[in-house]
């Protein structure tokens, strides 16, 4: 009995130390510094930001698909319902949630490149205004962060403007992505859609597009700076129509935070790349960012570049119902005028040389 009692005793010493050695050790593990706790939110923040817009919409299609062939059907079925009631619902000033625009998260996602907003001139909130957004990049991670988020600052730089996004009309043709899309603040980029902003909302509206589209993400690359708007005019006849003034703005940095594989014009990539453009509304591009354990290793997320989105002095447009082709073209070289001011202006600001310079086709 003696024995098994000093067996016992001695099991429990053994065990009593060897779990004061492991707190021990586990103490001796150094934490994370609040700086490695801020880098990993900031992380996360874009990192659900890039599967948002990259996967959200595809995968919730195919789970409705999925559902109607099991017992939870009714789910999709009251769905498609519900779309077919609130199709025009985009179109007609959406369901924009103003808390989404405080979240948290925000910050992290603009810490995280650091994204920064700078204002250059007033906008009266008397007045209603279309933003041309360049450069789109990959992604468009600066007219996301700056107007559809409120992490910098938009509102209190501009006080009594209320700021909008246009994005692809077929992606509010996607299940729950378009919940998501309208909860946020963005918009079809449809005559309808900005008409009915700059028409039945009031004033103190800036409708923000991002104007070289998919054609220019094909030309994205660090160190290029070609915008696709010599042929484009829709938002300049809009602006008309409306008597909307029009106020350029320009990403420095939006163009780094990818690498792409860039197919020469003429080639036979460049023209699928095309054709597929011309068919679905955006372009396929092949491009990488970093991993997502290492800033080193390839992966799906933008490289940590810094954008600084400037927006430029409005141009005064006045409102006529029936613009001629002659007035477009007027008020579309005033724009262009006005946004190669902008951006000769700030260009040695914000990283790139005096003789950069900007390419518009």
């Amino acid at each position: 009995m003696k024995t098994i009692i000093a067996a016992c005793s001695q099991n429990l010493s053994g065990s009593r130390a060897s779990i004061q050695t492991a707190l021990r050790t586990l103490l001796a593990v150094p934490w994370p510094s609040q700086r490695d706790v801020g880098s990993a939110l900031q992380l996360l923040a874009v990192l659900q930001w890039v599967l948002s817009f990259l996967l959200l919409g595809i995968v919730s299609l195919l789970l409705l698909v999925y559902l109607l062939f099991t017992s939870l059907w009714l789910i999709p079925v009251l769905y498609l319902a519900w779309i077919i009631f609130d199709w025009d619902t985009p179109e007609k000033g959406g369901r924009r949630l103003p808390c989404l625009r405080r979240w948290t998260v925000w910050k992290h996602f603009r810490d995280y490149f650091p994204v920064k907003l700078v204002k250059t001139h007033d906008l009266s909130p008397r007045r209603n205004y279309i933003i041309g957004s360049h450069p789109h990049g990959i992604l468009c991670v600066g007219a996301f962060c700056n107007f559809i988020t409120g992490s910098t600052g938009f509102e209190e730089l501009f006080p009594g403007i209320r700021s909008f996004l246009t994005t692809l009309a077929g992606n509010f043709r996607l299940p729950l992505f378009r919940e998501y899309l309208m909860s946020g603040g963005l918009f079809p980029v449809t005559r309808r859609a900005i008409g009915y902003l700059l028409s039945q909302k009031g004033t103190g509206n800036a409708v923000a597009i991002v104007i070289g589209g998919a054609a220019e993400s094909l030309s994205c690359r660090p160190g290029v700076t070609t915008l696709i708007l010599k042929n484009r005019k829709g938002f300049v006849r809009m602006a008309l129509r409306h008597g909307a003034f029009l106020v350029p703005s320009f990403s420095f940095g939006e163009n780094d935070l990818f690498r792409q594989v860039v197919f020469e014009e003429g080639s036979w990539m460049r023209s699928v790349q095309r054709r597929f453009q011309k068919m679905m509304g955006f372009a396929p591009c092949l491009f990488y960012g970093r991993g997502l354990t290492s800033c080193r290793s390839r992966g799906f997320l933008p490289y940590a570049r810094p954008i600084t989105t400037v927006v430029g002095e409005p141009v005064a447009v006045p409102k006529v119902e029936n613009p001629s082709r002659e007035l477009v073209d007027r008020y579309h070289e005033l724009y262009i005028r006005a946004l190669l001011k902008l951006f000769n202006e700030n260009k040695t600001k914000y990283g790139l040389s005096e003789s950069d310079e900007l390419h518009i086709l």
